[in-house]
């Protein structure tokens, strides 16, 4: 899934002959960052009750950097950088993305994998 995703994005840039969408694929990058260096790998932390400096660091950063995965195509958009297609490939990659760390957390859930 994740590698249909990058897929996804290297079309979006190559079909419209433009590769600005690709910086969105720099937050493809930033997102898993907080749960290797705050939450020890483990994405458990995303969905506990419990706070603490680092814990609500690493929340908040996974959430701006999800938010910025989605604002990055539509600002592109929005200043005539990129076309609409590019735009919603980039939709679509996104989803697609997500779907692939949800799978992951709900596999990191399990104890019998």
């Amino acid at each position: 899934m994740f590698s249909s995703s990058i897929l996804l994005q290297i079309l979006a840039c190559a079909i419209y002959s433009n590769w600005w969408p690709m910086l969105s694929a720099l937050m493809y990058v930033v997102v898993p960052m907080p749960c290797m260096f705050f939450g020890g790998g483990s994405t458990q932390f995303l969905i506990s009750r419990d706070g603490g400096g680092w814990i609500d660091a690493a929340k908040f950063l996974t959430g701006a950097s999800t938010v910025g995965s989605l604002a990055i195509p539509i600002i592109l958009r929005h200043a005539g950088m990129i076309e609409t297609g590019a735009m919603l490939i980039e939709f679509t990659s996104f989803f697609i993305f997500i779907c692939t760390v949800m799978c992951f957390h709900r596999a990191s859930l399990d104890d019998d994998w």
